[in-house]
């Protein structure tokens, strides 16, 4: 029999758009002979399936629909909102209550790998990898721009601390530079982060869990035309080289591998991850930069590029997302 499979995009944030494409690449690879498949569309204003151009309200207090068919319940959730409230751990909460399984990490987990300052506190204290110096401001606490400076060397990075996609991120040179830079991040959300520029290369690798077994994908290496890997860099065509594999001897890819399964271990994950370094020019030391558990999969996105790189299909590799997420949990 098969079995409804609720995919839920959009979001409140400005990753919505980003979010709709995720969906659809999603959707286009789930094998529909095995899964009824229903796209939610999750927004501040109303949850709801789109069937015939007509909008379906999702009941919120067991999150089924009413169709002419018949009442919906869902098997399981495919979750697919970057940002809030899909990626901090709002709708995993609202989930568990309501005894849904999903695809992504938990509630706990999804909320303290979406804020990068208590993240970075609790990879640190894994002693696997390096972590840049920082400092965390927080919105209507006071700070002084000294005591900043005396903390951190120019140059740094100031970006909003629970954010996606890179919105409201700026590269710091100079000290006139950064109070700007703050009121920036500020505008996207209440807690800033400021982190010292390790100059090297930029590595992301995926990292899932499936019929309990736990797979790295091959790395991507990330060369921006800008500054850094901005939201522009993200999202246009050609002013970033995604490189994947990555090209990195075999010592290296070993260390990035296992150090990003034992994060993915330590922290708890569950489904798909992806994971941010940069090797230092210097000393080629790996520095962790932050743990995305809603990574973008549009269908140039670096996860599915990565798993086309690894052998196999979106449709298979999705299918087993979505098979372990459907396993019964033993008592």
């Amino acid at each position: 029999m098969k079995k409804n499979i609720a995919l839920i995009a959009g979001g409140y944030s400005g990753e919505y758009v980003i979010s709709i494409k995720t969906a659809e690449t999603i959707q286009k690879n789930l094998d529909d002979s095995l899964y009824n498949i229903y796209k939610i569309i999750v927004d501040r204003n109303e949850w709801y399936y789109e069937l015939e151009g007509k909008k379906i309200q999702v009941n919120k207090n067991d999150f089924s629909l009413d169709l002419e068919s018949g009442k919906v319940n869902f098997d399981c959730v495919f979750i697919a909102i970057h940002g809030s409230p899909g990626e901090d751990g709002r709708i995993q909460g609202y989930l568990d209550m309501l005894r849904i399984p999903y695809t992504s990490c938990n509630a706990i987990v999804s909320a303290l790998t979406f804020n990068k300052s208590y993240c970075n506190k609790v990879v640190k204290a894994f002693n696997v990898v390096n972590i840049a110096n920082s400092v965390h401001l927080i919105k209507g606490e006071p700070y002084s721009m000294g005591a900043v400076l005396d903390e951190l060397r120019l140059p740094v990075f100031v970006k909003p601390n629970e954010s996606g996609s890179s919105l409201g991120i700026s590269k710091v040179k100079k000290v006139e530079e950064l109070f700007p830079a703050i009121e920036k991040a500020f505008r996207e959300d209440d807690q800033v982060l400021i982190e010292e520029f390790i100059e090297g290369r930029e590595l992301t690798i995926g990292v899932y869990k499936a019929g309990g077994y736990l797979y790295a994908l091959p790395a991507t290496e990330i060369v921006s035309k800008n500054e850094f890997f901005d939201y522009e860099a993200k999202y246009t065509p050609g002013v970033t080289n995604e490189i994947t594999p990555a090209p990195i001897d075999n010592n290296l890819k070993e260390q990035l591998e296992n150090k990003a399964m034992y994060i993915y271990r330590h922290l708890n994950c569950r489904g798909i991850v992806r994971m941010d370094f940069i090797l230092q020019n210097v000393t080629n030391k790996l520095f962790f930069l932050e743990v995305n558990t809603m990574p973008g999969q549009s269908e140039n996105s670096i996860v599915p590029q990565q798993v086309r790189a690894s052998g196999r299909s979106l449709k298979d590799f999705y299918g087993q997302i979505l098979e372990d997420c459907l396993k019964p949990v033993s008592a």
